[in-house]
């Protein structure tokens, strides 16, 4: 459940082969999401051992995913090596059962719609209890959005559900839904244990500091604040196939300082995301290797339309949207990487390389002239170099992350090309560690970036974004929305025909552009720079959710 937030563009979550080292760039978005770049080896060619070293942003701001403030992909990657994902995302998007911790599930009925789980009965909590349908039914509970006081990312799915029952046994688990739901793939996924629902307390802040019970291949190691770092040690209690790695560290490293730690021996790969210079640098390391595949990851500018916000008004939000040329940032992000054009995205479901995808943003395309003429007919009258209306100036609060220097460049970028229409663009950096949970989180801005890290069931995935629920923010971060909108969204997600399902997400993402909710700005070449010696990892594609940890590892 829920799209990732990454703090902004520059690192991750992902057809075809990567350039070698001697290739002049990357490939662009063209072609259709299918393969990993992951050096692939045969468990007999893995050594058994050695620690992985991976470079994140920051550390959790709360070990529970479901948890407004705990949607970060930094933290899924480290909940992932030690939580139950029961499905499995393959490269192409595609969704498999994990059999580590489901034996089956299946679509019982559809009228009504019935899930029966069958767990692995293997499969225990770090506390010695097995999983079981009271986990399933304390998770609905406490993330069906029936109790204000959980302060959860989404309840998509879960406020679908009527019931959660058990079957014929503690590890059968019957799911009834009152209203269809259709990727019931992502929800229940990672499984949290009914401890973790007791309470809107424990559910909201007994997982912040650390996760209490778990149950995967890897436990917690160490968590250091002061050293910002943390490890996860294999779990002598999994009892599904043995991981490779002995251990993996993950450690925050600034963007900025990528390129040195991988070289110094400190890291063991790094996203390359949108940064030039680091795919220059690791072009020239000796025993690195960039691998390249498709990804569901794109960079954007979220917009505010809280009242709190200058930019409450969509007109006002719409108008500004086309005195943006996104083309233009794409190519000076990402140009000097690829050996083709820089492609911009025009939608907020589906990517490029989907078969589902169109170009739905015309109503805010790139045109000046309509752009200062809408600011005209909206009352905002240029006035030296800046529009003011009623007099007050045209003033936005562009917040970003640092040191990021990607960031840094798009918002520079964009506070350029919004001069030429009449608005001014006050950028405020903040710490990278504030960045989500101070100002993102709490619709602290006017406008912001970031990525969005996205998953083989969109839909669902992203209802949190863009459906408006007056009692709940979830991750629609400017509170932007209609019941248009929502209502198209509520369809798309009930709707079991793939087909049908798609086309109502497409006529949503025509409102959303209309009410300048965000801007798609590029999809990243999903690129990464890795030791030569690592198999079984580096651009995943979609095999992100969860990544491979069990068999990730070095060849010598």
């Amino acid at each position: 459940m829920g799209v990732t937030a990454l703090a902004a563009i520059a690192l991750t979550l992902t057809a075809c082969g990567g350039p070698s080292k001697t290739d002049s760039g990357l490939k662009g978005s063209e072609g259709t999401v299918g393969q990993a770049d992951i050096n692939p080896q045969d468990a007999s060619k893995v050594k058994d051992g050695g620690e992985f070293r991976w470079p994140v942003d920051q550390l959790p701001d709360n070990w529970n995913y479901n948890q407004l403030d705990g949607t970060n992909a930094d933290g899924r990657r480290m909940i992932d090596t030690m939580m139950p994902n029961l499905y499995k995302q393959l490269p192409d998007s595609t969704i498999e059962v994990n059999k580590d911790y489901l034996d089956d599930v299946k679509l019982a009925s559809s009228d009504p719609q019935v899930l029966e789980f069958k767990i692995n009965s293997k499969a225990k909590w770090s506390d010695g209890k097995a999983l079981s349908w009271e986990d399933f039914e304390a998770m609905w509970k406490s993330l069906n959005g029936t109790d204000k006081a959980y302060e959860v990312a989404g309840s998509t799915g879960y406020e679908d559900i009527e019931k959660v029952e058990k079957g014929a046994t503690d590890q059968d688990v019957k799911v009834t839904f009152k209203k269809k739901f259709a990727e019931w793939k992502g929800i229940f996924s990672p499984l949290y244990p009914k401890a973790m629902s007791a309470s809107a307390e424990e559910f909201n802040k007994g997982w912040a500091d650390a996760p209490k019970i778990t149950a995967g291949p890897f436990k917690i190691g160490t968590i250091d604040r002061t050293g910002k770092l943390v490890t996860v040690v294999r779990d002598p209690a999994w009892w599904g196939e043995k991981p490779k790695l002995e251990k993996i560290t993950f450690r925050q490293v600034d963007r900025t300082a990528l390129a040195d730690a991988l070289a110094n021996g400190q890291i063991d790969f790094f996203d390359i995301g949108s940064s030039v210079d680091n795919f220059t640098r690791a072009k020239s390391m000796q025993g690195v290797t960039i691998r390249q595949a498709i990804t569901p990851d794109y960079s954007h500018i979220t917009f505010n339309g809280a009242d709190s916000s200058i930019l409450k008004d969509a007109k006002l939000r719409v108008a500004l949207m086309r005195g943006i040329d996104t083309k233009v940032v794409a190519k000076a992000l990402l140009g000097q990487m690829l050996k083709g054009d820089a492609q911009v995205t025009g939608n907020h479901f589906f990517l490029l390389g989907t078969k589902e995808y169109k170009d739905n943003s015309a109503v805010a395309s790139f045109d000046k002239e309509a752009a200062k003429k809408q600011l005209d007919e909206l009352g905002w009258k240029l006035e030296g170099e800046t529009r003011k209306k009623d007099g007050k100036e045209l003033v936005v609060r562009y917040v970003i992350p640092t040191p990021n220097p990607v960031s840094d460049q798009i918002a520079k970028l964009v506070q350029s090309q919004l001069k030429e229409i009449g608005a001014k663009v006050d950028i405020q950096a903040v710490p990278s560690t504030d960045f989500f949970k101070q100002f993102v989180n709490v619709g602290n801005f006017d406008m912001t970036g970031f990525r969005w890290l996205s998953s083989a069931t969109p839909i669902s995935d992203s209802k949190g974004i863009y459906s408006l629920d007056p009692a709940a923010t979830n991750q629609n971060y400017g509170r932007i929305g209609s019941d248009e909108v929502n209502k198209l969204l509520e369809q798309a997600n009930g709707e079991l025909d793939d087909t049908k399902r798609a086309a109502l997400a497409n006529e949503a993402d025509k409102k959303i552009w209309e009410l300048g909710h965000q801007l798609p700005l590029y999809q990243l070449p999903g690129a990464v720079a890795i030791k030569s010696n690592v198999a079984n990892m580096g651009a995943v594609a979609f095999a992100n959710r969860p990544y491979d940890y069990i068999h990730m590892g070095f060849t010598e």
